[in-house]
């Protein structure tokens, strides 16, 4: 069935788009989907798409100064696409917390999953430190530990700046994924930091909770050649999710050979693959 997009106000009187894609099977949970900087839910299609043939409904918004919602929000000038707006990434993370809201009413009883990729993940990160009862399971993609040291803050193409670069090539190993996103009109290249500025920027950087009160169960997945954290960043997430928050059901998946985006990569089959095995286990199915 197809997606049906829908819109709430949020605190500051911006429209935030969201689209709803229904289970195609008899429902047993439901996802909020998270995406990255720069970009909107509308390249997720085929992760969608396996999420409601396994029995899912999907939410997936396009944040605050992103995507439709950005060029509503910026009176459709794409040149300001990516840039939050009046409250910064407070704001952004309580328009999602709004959403959690909305999916929670709209399906009492269903377990609620978190999925979030590059920023969405640390998006994600803040929700759950925020109201971890509000989650059954988290998955971050393409995530990292928000710590100096532990996230890069630099030049995301620097491995592979070169002759005939376009500087997408730290997206995937997949040229045509870097082509379509330069292409796409509702995504935009401008680096974060540039984005933000440096003090919203800056309220990136946090840990997870100590002692969260709920042991949710975690699934961190990374490209082993992702630049924005890697699996060294992943690792040491993993590790504070053990320690700190005192969760025990941590699983990280490092791919070999792929970068940022691990939904969009040369495998992305088997990631799609795992994640439904992954959620096989802890969510099971009603029918």
């Amino acid at each position: 069935m197809a997606a049906t997009e829908r819109t709430f106000t949020d605190a500051y009187g911006i429209d935030i788009s969201f689209d709803v894609t229904p289970a195609t099977a008899t429902p047993r949970g439901v996802v909020q989907l998270l995406h990255g900087v720069g970009e909107h839910a509308g390249r997720y299609t085929a992760l969608t798409e396996a999420l409601a043939a396994a029995g899912f409904t999907v939410y997936a918004d396009d944040h605050r100064g992103h995507g439709r919602t950005g060029m509503a929000q910026h009176g459709g000038d794409a040149t300001r696409l990516g840039r939050l707006g009046p409250g910064g990434l407070r704001a952004a993370v309580a328009a999602c917390a709004q959403l959690t809201g909305i999916i929670r009413d709209e399906n009492p009883g269903l377990p609620l999953i978190l999925i979030g990729h590059s920023w969405g993940s640390f998006l994600a990160q803040m929700l759950l430190d925020r109201t971890p009862e509000a989650y059954d399971a988290v998955v971050l993609s393409g995530s990292a530990l928000r710590w100096p040291g532990s996230l890069n803050s630099g030049d995301l193409n620097k491995p592979w700046r070169g002759a005939g670069a376009n500087g997408t090539e730290w997206l995937a190993s997949d040229p045509d994924v870097g082509t379509a996103f330069l292409a796409d009109p509702l995504t935009t290249s401008t680096p974060l930091l540039r984005l933000f500025g440096p003090i919203e920027a800056a309220r990136l950087f946090g840990r997870p909770r100590k002692d969260l009160g709920r042991d949710v169960p975690i699934l961190l997945m990374v490209g082993q050649l992702d630049t924005v954290g890697g699996p060294r960043s992943v690792h040491r997430l993993a590790d504070a999710y053990r320690t700190r928050s005192r969760l025990t059901d941590v699983t990280t998946l490092v791919y070999p050979g792929a970068r940022h985006e691990i939904f969009n990569e040369t495998m992305q089959a088997e990631v799609r693959a795992d994640l439904l095995a992954w959620l096989d286990a802890h969510v099971p199915s009603r029918d």
